[in-house]
């Protein structure tokens, strides 16, 4: 796996926003809620248990995760 570069700045809750959304839209998470203290809500299913992250690092990080997942268990097109 090639190595990601270092970001030289910090996420923006924008940018956390803006892939909860997708992730949402996509139905690949159930909901994604912006708390008032910066953290995140999250729930994977509607029956499953609500997860705290704590900022908008943690949302991108969910992010790739859940795209690493799909990507490794989709066959290949090739």
């Amino acid at each position: 796996m090639i190595p990601r570069p270092a970001r030289s700045s910090e996420l923006t809750i924008a940018e956390a926003g803006a892939w909860a959304d997708v992730l949402v839209r996509r139905r690949l998470l159930h909901a994604a809620v912006l708390a008032p203290n910066g953290q995140w809500l999250v729930q994977d299913q509607p029956d499953e248990p609500v997860r705290v992250l704590t900022g908008p690092a943690d949302v991108v990080e969910l992010a790739a995760t859940i795209q690493h997942r799909i990507r490794s268990t989709r066959p290949e097109s090739r």
